[in-house]
């Protein structure tokens, strides 16, 4: 699919992405519509396995090919990508599976989305610190503030690739190449970033993404990377006969693991949830990420024109283009979010009402690849 002939053709726009025919849908941050393609891909494997094995139907191939997939767009090797989600699954192993001590700290945003506060919260019961970044501008991580909060008994730093209501992207891969030159793991909540922006994975440990938001595919299907050289540090917290080795389906007197990152899957995997990551995978990748984050930040610089000339508050209207996104949090100066969010839903547009902690609450606009110009000066036109 070329991204210039979708945004130009409205038929093919309104058959590729069925909400467009029915509303302005800006809040790809939260949950997204799924495209028709994914859709059909489901329904066709639910009608087949109607007549058959669940899995059979899916034909010799499809997990290796759909891992292959998810490793494309993350730019790692196969042998590194577990097909498993939600976000929240992976972050949990991560916390769980590695060998920290009494007296180790952890490094996490305490203004992060809760699925990447509470799993590491829990290592307090080992007697792992836990230690809230502190920065200038909450929501918005610099490399520096990082590193500066990094001591001798920090074994892991957790953030996001994109924060949720700022919409800040941090620097990846500045932050992890120091981070590994101090020995300290670095784990990415990357679900607002993959479908929507590359996200350098070369001195990432572990991530973990579901598919609901910018990747446009099911619920609780998604993708954990856990690169190969910290894959005997952690531990498969989860076992079961897909992640053990059990010839013919008999237990064994041990614990023989796989060898690569599906020592993370431990039982039957979310069989159609996989069909639609695929169909998404693959949609994503015709159209080119590269693509897609030139076309996102097209679109944030002409949002944040028409919220400026309507005279709205804008979150965070001067981030530098290397760290914004997609978001775009705003709101009104005269009328509460609140009462704005239901005028807009009521007019058909679909956004979000999100709280930034210490500075009330936002309404968040975070349209994808396949809204058009129109659609987005309908909303500011709406505005005033």
């Amino acid at each position: 699919m070329e991204l210039d002939r979708l945004l130009q053709d409205e038929s093919l726009r309104r058959r590729e992405f069925p909400v467009a025919a029915e509303r302005v849908f800006l809040a790809h941050a939260a949950v997204a519509p799924l495209p028709d393609r994914v859709r059909r891909r489901m329904q066709n494997h639910l009608d087949a396995a109607c007549r058959d094995d669940q899995e059979a139907v899916l034909g010799e191939g499809f997990f290796r090919e759909t891992r292959a997939l998810a490793a494309r767009l993350l730019g790692v090797e196969p042998a590194e990508v577990a097909l498993l989600g939600p976000t929240s699954t992976g972050l949990s192993l991560v916390a769980e599976g590695l060998p920290f001590n009494a007296g180790d700290n952890v490094l996490v945003c305490r203004e992060d989305y809760p699925s990447n506060v509470y799993p590491w919260l829990g290592l307090r019961r080992r007697g792992v610190e836990v230690r809230y970044l502190r920065s200038s501008r909450p929501g918005c991580v610099t490399a520096e503030e990082v590193l500066a909060q990094v001591d001798e008994r920090t074994r892991l730093v957790s953030l996001a690739s994109c924060h949720f209501v700022t919409g800040w992207r941090p620097d990846i891969d500045a932050i992890g190449r120091e981070l590994h030159a101090r020995g300290v793991w670095f784990c990415v909540d990357g679900i607002q970033t993959l479908g929507a922006f590359p996200t350098p994975l070369a001195h990432v440990d572990f991530l973990a993404a579901d598919a609901h938001k910018w990747l446009l595919g099911p619920g609780g299907a998604g993708v954990f990377y856990v690169r190969r050289e910290v894959q005997e540090d952690l531990r498969p917290v989860l076992l079961g006969w897909h992640n053990v080795r059990c010839p013919d389906f008999v237990a064994l007197d041990q614990l023989d693991l796989r060898s690569d990152a599906r020592r993370y899957e431990p039982g039957t995997a979310n069989v159609v949830g996989l069909v639609g990551l695929r169909a998404a995978l693959e949609l994503l990748l015709e159209v080119g990420l590269d693509a897609i984050a030139v076309e996102l930040l097209r679109k944030r610089r002409r949002l944040i024109a028409g919220l400026h000339e309507r005279g709205m508050e804008l979150l965070l209207p001067d981030a530098p283009e290397t760290h914004a996104s997609a978001i775009v949090s705003f709101r009104p100066r005269n009328e509460t979010p609140e009462s704005l969010h239901q005028r807009l839903t009521a007019a058909g547009f679909v956004v979000s009402l999100r709280t930034m902690p210490g500075a009330g609450r936002w309404i968040r606009l975070s349209p994808h690849f396949y809204n058009t110009d129109e659609e987005l000066d309908r909303l500011l036109a709406f505005l005033g």
